[in-house]
């Protein structure tokens, strides 16, 4: 049994998780046609209370961030309702639970927001080609660089989104700065163009993502809140080698406000990238000394290798929970793990 795995964590002085354990976000599409969390929902959290921290599905700020069907959001009163009775499910069960900040910037798409009511945002007016996952007749938008005045009201509804999430019931947020969705098309040079104070250089680039974080830990205090990155350009964005200095500043940046963690956004951590020296993990050891949370195709007893040898602090595991309710008393006990099958996603159990 890979004892590390179930030493308490201790996040900081609000938060000290059980087992150092997280559940991965899993996009499941769970929510009814509001994006209002259902009783459903509930019941998939509740049985995956045994992790040290559930980090929810990718959860949507404000209608024009949706980019896949029946994504649940956090910005009407409703949809905070239907959150109250998932995070009371988990906390019932002893179990903790972040809730997941995204605005999916290009990869949204006005079939969900309304023709006329919004236009595809994201860093630059870059798009991408293809079609949308779930939604296959429906192809990806040119996105509008975001102004201005756009972003401003977007750090705003990420604080409030925030706000919201707390008053739902959640110990805490992750925001979603990764895998090539909103913020993460602002930190790679291959979907920013931008010749303002949000381009051009590392400090510019990163500076939404700041604005972000300082809002949100404004609202509800940095102990509770983390971040998701991807310094390795890997999906829906090219590699620039140029990408390397602007998480360099990012990471100086985001250590002096002490979050709770953060999170890699990485399919596969044996990814290496020339530009990051290596796997994208260990360059945020390097860059980073606070908590960090490792995931990536590991198993229990390859990520508690990584916790061992100082990789990384919590491990996140994401197919596995999905195949396996009680992952947590399963590795404890020693059983073997059911495999995921891709089948699985049609099933909410």
């Amino acid at each position: 049994m890979p004892a590390s795995l179930f030493t308490p964590y201790k996040l900081n002085d609000t938060l000290t998780l059980n087992n150092r354990i997280l559940m991965a976000p899993l996009t499941r599409c769970m929510a009814d046609d509001d994006l209002v969390p259902t009783q459903t929902m509930a019941d998939y959290y509740a049985r995956r209370a045994d992790a040290g921290l559930i980090i929810s599905e990718a959860t949507i700020i404000r209608p024009d961030g949706q980019g896949y069907v029946n994504t649940p959001g956090l910005y009407t009163q409703a949809q905070v309702d239907g959150w109250k009775v998932v995070t009371k499910a988990v906390h019932d069960k002893g179990g903790k639970i972040f809730a997941q900040l995204w605005h999916t910037g290009r990869v949204a798409h006005p079939f969900f927001f309304g023709e006329g009511n919004g236009e595809v945002l994201s860093a630059s007016n870059i798009g991408i080609e293809g079609t949308i996952p779930r939604n296959r007749e429906l192809m990806y938008q040119q996105p509008k660089a975001a102004t201005g005045e756009d972003i401003t009201q977007l750090v705003a509804d990420y604080a409030t989104a925030a706000d919201n999430a707390l008053k739902a019931g959640f110990d805490g947020v992750e925001i979603h700065g990764a895998n090539g969705y909103l913020i993460d098309q602002f930190l790679h040079y291959s979907c920013n163009n931008r010749t303002d104070e949000y381009g051009e250089s590392p400090e510019n680039m990163a500076r939404f993502a700041i604005e972000v974080v300082d809002g949100i830990v404004a609202k509800i205090g940095h102990e509770r809140t983390a971040i998701r990155l991807s310094p390795g350009a890997y999906f829906n964005m090219e590699p620039d080698s140029r990408d390397r200095a602007v998480f360099d500043y990012l990471l100086k940046q985001l250590e002096s406000r002490q979050l709770a963690f953060i999170h890699l956004g990485i399919f596969d951590d044996a990814m290496e990238f020339d530009y990051l020296d290596g796997k994208a993990s260990a360059y945020l050891r390097k860059h980073y000394n606070q908590t960090l949370v490792g995931v990536g195709s590991y198993t229990a007893e390859t990520g508690n290798k990584a916790i061992e040898a100082n990789e990384f602090d919590l491990l996140a595991i994401g197919r596995a929970f999905i195949a396996n309710p009680d992952y947590v008393s399963k590795v404890r006990r020693g059983e073997e793990l059911t495999a995921y099958d891709d089948a699985m996603l049609a099933e909410l159990v």
